[in-house]
């Protein structure tokens, strides 16, 4: 299948799941269009985009008359068309199937607890803020991230020594988990996923498209 030249992306830059998307063409060197959406940008709830994606968020990836939602999703079709076979997305079903389970495992065990975190410090007005309830997030946030620390423990990325396409997903919120003000509370050192983290943010695609995009 040859690459295809009108390439669309559409989601605002600064959602978690539109950055996975977005990164994930940086590494593959696909060319794209971006198109706001989502949040104060509107354009979800309408016929048109509907009809692309009928829940109604963000992103959904258009190539011509396909469409395609969920971000993981939109990470592994692309990975299988551009890069079958490369490390980041190797051909073994057992490698791919360790990559697969990382991937889910991001949306089943990270986002409850983390997203808690995030709309708890960034986005919720200061008057409004339930710390205790934060911080009682933050420690079961720490408690999945703790997982990862295992993993980069042993090597350099949470697959195994290369960089996979299990390493998007939970590196867009590791930014967010490092990168967030804390107002006075503590998280426990994970050393070895800072050190990850590190290694990420020598990725031109991470830099362009987490480490520079504002957490708001």
């Amino acid at each position: 299948m040859t690459d295809t030249p009108h390439r669309i992306v559409w989601g605002r830059t600064t959602s978690s799941n539109v950055m996975k998307v977005l990164w994930g063409l940086a590494e593959l060197d696909l060319p794209f269009e971006r198109i706001d959406a989502g949040g104060s940008f509107g354009k979800t709830d309408t016929a048109e985009y509907r009809a692309m994606n009928p829940n109604g968020l963000i992103p959904t990836l258009q190539e011509g008359s396909f469409s395609l939602w969920e971000s993981n999703a939109i990470l592994r079709y692309l990975a299988t068309v551009h890069a079958a076979d490369a490390p980041l997305w190797p051909g073994d079903p057992r490698a791919r199937a360790n990559i697969d389970r990382w991937m889910d495992a991001q949306q089943t065990l990270l986002n409850r607890p983390m997203s808690q975190v995030f709309w708890g410090l960034v986005r919720t007005p200061p008057e409004k803020r339930d710390l205790k309830a934060v911080a009682a997030a933050i420690e079961e946030t720490a408690k999945v991230w703790g997982l990862v620390e295992a993993q980069v423990a042993q090597h350099d990325y949470i697959s195994g020594p290369d960089f996979t396409l299990c390493d998007i997903p939970w590196g867009v919120h590791a930014h967010r988990w490092f990168g967030m003000n804390y107002l006075g509370l503590t998280r426990p050192e994970l050393p070895a996923l800072r050190a990850w983290h590190d290694r990420l943010c020598r990725r031109h695609g991470y830099q362009r498209h987490v480490v520079a995009t504002p957490i708001v």
